[in-house]
């Protein structure tokens, strides 16, 4: 299957999704902070409410598929490729793997299931699953038995971030957080491995260059012009590769990248977070970022450079010039009312999915940005989010789009 991405509002054809599992039943509050949680969701109603955004997909034309049944797939079909991916996985899995790496292959190994194989990397290895023979008297002493050997990942169902599609080049990102740069080893196995997506695959970032760069990050405005955010989670230097590998690509379209350098918050942890696009002329922004905003273009020189220069004017001048528009309406997350505004994004109300143009999902939640959205003519498609919106991330986080009309 060839990929395609070149906008954020074409029609959705196919997207990449992560059931909330294990992983989230995993999370005690010993490990929120290092697991990048505030809190943690009840599964069973997580679980639910993800069904029904992919419903609401699949509903509306999108065919859904999901990232640990395409790894299993992956993985599924030769020895030895099972056998990489156990020990890529355990080199990546931290310390507490490295001391135990020959008992944590074993029991891996001894797992034949290839989708239950999956689903246990994701969900992490508690020390009480594994044996406590050939430890040592003083390591058996001080071992927290109710502790991990492999921590969780319960930020896979924010399938937004380790991965991109960038008109036909797939971004594999190196991720900012050692606990979620796991989370791309899913993704180098499905688009190395799987029948469907190993062949004519592009790559135009890869998780062994040495700067961060997250999806949220990353929008995709038009085939000649892509935005990503200069923010917590993603560099300046990466940044710059991505545009150097992209330029130096004769079949990319992309000219422009603009970049936008937004406060380095967790509130604001990605471009995402307070920007989104609703329809060709319609952005969602959070207006506490209005003010903070500096942008800058990074553009396609002669024979591929990388050239770059700031960029001055309003959010509102900016995209209306280099996606060659009249005008856009910007829609402030909340409106005018700025108690609404900040507890609405709290709750991820400028992360919005746009399944065609003007129709976008939403969180039900956010109930003053949603009827804003109406009154501009955006029709919206509120999904429950009371366990979802627990892991600071929405709609958009949410999706990976492989293919958009």
């Amino acid at each position: 299957m060839k990929i395609g991405v070149t906008s954020e509002i074409g029609k959705l054809r196919k997207v990449l999704l992560h059931r909330p599992g294990g992983e989230i039943e995993h999370l005690t509050p010993n490990y929120l902070s290092r697991l990048l949680f505030d809190d943690i969701p009840f599964l069973d109603r997580a679980q639910i409410e993800h069904d029904a955004f992919s419903k609401v997909l699949k509903d509306n034309g999108t065919e859904v598929v999901y990232l640990s049944e395409l790894t299993a797939q992956a993985i599924g079909t030769d020895a030895k490729v099972r056998r990489a991916f156990i020990e890529d996985f355990l080199t990546e899995a931290g310390t507490g793997a490295l001391r135990r790496r020959k008992e944590l292959f074993r029991f891996l190994m001894n797992i034949e299931d290839p989708h239950e194989l999956v689903l246990q990397t994701m969900e992490g290895i508690a020390e009480s699953e594994l044996s406590k023979s050939n430890r040592g008297p003083l390591t058996r002493l001080v071992n927290d038995t109710d502790g991990f050997v492999v921590e969780p990942i319960p930020n896979l169902y924010f399938t937004r971030d380790p991965m991109a599609v960038i008109g036909h080049s797939l971004s594999l990102n190196y991720m900012a957080s050692r606990t979620r740069n796991r989370e791309t080893l899913y993704g180098r196995y499905i688009f190395r491995y799987h029948p469907d997506f190993c062949s004519n695959t592009k790559r135009c970032y890869t998780t062994d260059l040495p700067y961060n760069i997250e999806g949220g990050d990353i929008c995709v405005l038009s085939p000649s012009t892509i935005a990503v955010g200069f923010s917590e989670r993603t560099s300046a230097e990466a940044i710059e590769l991505l545009a150097k590998n992209l330029f130096s690509d004769e079949e990319s379209a992309v000219e422009n990248i603009i970049v936008v350098d937004i406060p380095s918050l967790r509130a604001f942890m990605h471009l995402d977070t307070v920007f989104t696009q609703a329809d060709k002329d319609v952005f969602l922004v959070h207006p506490g970022v209005l003010g903070n905003m500096r942008f800058f273009r990074v553009y396609r020189g002669a024979k591929g450079k990388v050239l770059a220069q700031p960029v001055k004017g309003s959010l509102e001048s900016v995209l209306s010039r280099y996606l060659e528009l009249d005008n856009v309406t910007i829609i402030k997350c909340g409106g005018s009312n700025t108690i609404a505004s900040s507890r609405e994004q709290w709750n991820d109300g400028s992360n919005v999915l746009c399944l065609e143009p003007g129709t976008v999902v939403v969180y039900d939640r956010n109930t003053v940005t949603n009827q804003i959205l109406e009154d501009n003519g955006i029709k919206t498609i509120p999904i429950q989010s009371s366990e979802l919106s627990r892991g600071r991330g929405g709609p958009h986080c949410m999706s990976m789009p492989l293919l958009r009309d």
